[in-house]
């Protein structure tokens, strides 16, 4: 479609991009990058298949936000989904899957028995770590915003990676159930609850803000209170002080007076009660309700602080295609998120 031709009052036209919009990439601003990838998942599948129900949801929105004034004018284009990496995921899946049922029967992670499935599987991840990696520097270096969507929450690693080698210092807004500090989970290095033990890996990340936490293990709980980088807000003390007459604006200020200036944001969708992602792979009761987290993302722009990128991870369609809600809370979340980045580069 030719954006000349672009009525933002009418139904969206179906066009292979994310809103209908018919922006081309090499005039964009932002560009949305998809990653159809979910092998190391450790409970529910279907993150793979969160793109493309994003995708569909998103042609049923409306444009105008509340934020922004005339989205649609400014620029996002959609890069395609690519099959081969969906296609790459679901073998790597069926190998995973046989290291799992063989852990959950109890038996050892460094039985030889697995070896040859468990280098493979970790073999393959790095590749799809390059390929975000490459994709992602391409895209930063014509001076271009990334919304990434995943996908399960390994996705994302390769971005920060190409981020921590364009900004000298940032710091992560990670919402989510969990709090993914586990050193290769199940043997996967690059395993979904793993990314933000690898993310601190990385340089120049100085903050690890953690929102809405509620599903953890002793390992990780030790992590976070050695590492004076990572910043807790778990769910239950967030709801405490709720009930106790602290109210979310002051609890929003206190979350955001821990990030630095430049923020990245990885919002597992599992991060908002599950009624708003009743499919996602590894629901969690508890959580963030959707204008919660909007608040929160909403007053971290009123800050001056700048986006300078994010994902969505953890999408999953509901399997009998009856229900379309988790790729519709995955549309609406990714288009203010886009919007607020958007609007943060022009706060200061």
């Amino acid at each position: 479609m030719n954006y000349i031709n672009f009525n933002p009052h009418q139904i969206s036209i179906k066009n292979d991009c994310f809103f209908g919009l018919p922006h081309a990439i090499e005039d964009a601003k932002i560009v949305f990058l998809s990653v159809p990838w979910d092998a190391t998942v450790s409970y529910g599948e279907g993150t793979a298949e969160g793109p493309e129900a994003i995708l569909d949801a998103s042609y049923q929105l409306d444009w105008y936000d509340f934020d922004l004034p005339q989205p649609w004018e400014k620029s996002y284009a959609t890069i395609p989904i690519d099959n081969t990496i969906k296609a790459k995921s679901e073998t790597t899946r069926a190998i995973a899957k046989t290291v799992i049922e063989f852990l959950e029967s109890g038996n050892d992670l460094h039985d030889q028995a697995i070896t040859r499935e468990l280098a493979m599987v970790n073999e393959r991840s790095i590749e799809l770590n390059e390929w975000v990696y490459s994709q992602c520097q391409n895209y930063l270096s014509q001076g271009k915003l990334i919304a990434l969507i995943g996908g399960d929450h390994s996705v994302p690693l390769g971005y920060i990676k190409a981020l921590a080698e364009h900004h000298q210092q940032f710091s992560i807004l990670h919402i989510d159930a969990h709090a993914d500090l586990r050193n290769a989970y199940e043997g996967f290095t690059y395993s979904h609850a793993s990314i933000m033990y690898n993310v601190m890996q990385l340089p120049n990340i100085d903050k690890l803000v953690q929102v809405g936490i509620r599903d953890l293990c002793q390992e990780e709980m030790d992590k976070i209170n050695r590492d004076n980088r990572i910043i807790l807000f778990d769910d239950w003390q967030l709801k405490n002080n709720i009930y106790e007459g602290i109210s979310w604006q002051q609890q929003c200020a206190n979350i955001i007076n821990n990030l630095s200036e430049k923020v990245y944001i990885s919002f597992d969708i599992d991060g908002l009660n599950q009624v708003f992602c009743p499919n996602t792979g590894t629901p969690v009761a508890g959580g963030l309700d959707f204008n919660q987290a909007i608040y929160l993302l909403q007053t971290l722009v009123k800050s001056g602080k700048k986006i300078i990128g994010f994902d969505i991870c953890e999408v999953a369609p509901d399997k009998t295609n009856q229900n379309q809600w988790d790729g519709n809370i995955g549309a609406r979340l990714l288009y203010k998120l886009t919007n607020l980045m958007y609007l943060s580069q022009s706060m200061n």
